[in-house]
């Protein structure tokens, strides 16, 4: 029996105007093994219904827009494009190679309400997200530990981490990268410190009428204020009031960072410790004792000078695009966007 072009493939290329265009490739028949053959051709990969040129052209605009907006710029389903996203990004990450990573930050960031995580890794040298993946418990390291060592690296080479207090993040580096010193993240002590002193504001505010809607005067550094804020802050400072005691002791904390080594920075936390211990403020009391349960990890940050900032940064830059995208059908078009945006993947194509 012999093999006929019975039907042909469509490849779609760009557009002109209104107008869609295509190339046209035949199909083999094969009535002998009741099958339909592709043809490979120099311009499409097999099943894509795309050509190269346009993978490329919609791996770009992706990179900058919201995917239902290239869908619509390009009069496609936003299914078909997801698919090509997903391609390159599975093919670009498959070649990564993380050898010579040796200092990362992990952090979560939301998805959806309802407690929906993914924890994302960054090569904090190189100010790249490494690592996407759902969930924000210690097996996100495990998951992590696996992916670093098909990619060319190993876990005896990851000498820092820095990460948030979070205990399952502590559980899953000390299970999986036992060698790395954990450096506890300032934004996240500082983030720590702001709540206690907002929850001594909230405490008080019941019989002094005046902390309501204070908030962020208490929250923000005194030259970030406006002249009206600073105007009700100061008035508010001169008071003898907890919230301002509290506030006070957050301060100091701020100061500590500026600390010149590791020797000079433990005495200052001691002395600091002391304090705040010491306040009579419940919620300050409270979270001195958290940064004595996390003492060496915070000095730590002396040694290493590393922070979560590259990692806050993205976590902004997510969040922006989950805005603008209004949200993604499923976690897996999230994780896919992470990658594409801030990867910096190398796609090999031109347009």
């Amino acid at each position: 029996m012999c093999e006929s072009f019975r039907s042909h493939l469509y490849t779609q290329n760009v557009n002109t105007g209104k107008w869609k265009n295509y190339y046209i490739s035949p199909v083999i028949e094969s009535p002998s093994y009741l099958k339909r053959i592709q043809i490979e051709v120099p311009w499409a990969r097999k099943q894509s219904g795309f050509t190269f040129l346009m993978d490329a052209i919609i791996i770009t605009l992706a990179q900058s827009m919201p995917i239902l907006k290239v869908a619509n710029m390009l009069d496609e389903h936003d299914t078909r494009i997801w698919r090509v996203i997903i391609y390159y990004v599975k093919k670009s990450r498959a070649k990564e190679n993380f050898s010579k990573v040796s200092k990362i930050g992990i952090d979560e960031t939301s998805f959806k309400k309802g407690h929906k995580y993914v924890t994302i890794v960054a090569d904090i040298e190189k100010s790249k997200v490494m690592y996407v993946c759902e969930g924000k418990d210690s097996s996100t390291l495990t998951r992590f530990n696996k992916d670093l060592i098909n990619h060319g690296g190993k876990p005896t080479m990851i000498r820092s981490i820095s990460c948030d207090m979070s205990p399952a993040f502590i559980n899953g580096i000390s299970s999986e990268f036992p060698d790395a010193k954990i450096t506890f993240d300032k934004f996240h002590v500082m983030k720590m410190m702001n709540e206690a002193v907002d929850e001594v504001r909230k405490q008080e505010q019941s019989t002094i009428k005046e902390l309501k809607n204070s908030k962020y005067l208490w929250l923000k550094n005194e030259g970030n204020l406006s002249e009206k804020q600073k105007e009700r802050f100061l008035a508010l400072k001169n008071q003898k009031l907890k919230t301002v005691r509290a506030y006070n002791v957050r301060l100091s904390l701020q100061e500590f960072w500026d600390s010149k080594n590791r020797k000079e920075a433990t005495q200052y936390l001691k002395k600091w410790y002391f304090w705040a211990t010491h306040s009579r403020l419940t919620p300050i009391t409270e979270a001195a004792n958290t940064v004595k349960k996390h003492w060496d990890g915070i000095l730590n940050y002396f040694d290493s000078k590393i922070t979560n900032g590259i990692l806050e940064g993205i976590n902004s830059i997510v969040q922006l695009q989950k805005r603008n995208a209004r949200g993604f059908k499923n976690i897996q078009y999230f994780i896919n966007m992470i990658y594409l945006k801030l990867g910096k993947l190398k796609f090999g194509l031109s347009t």
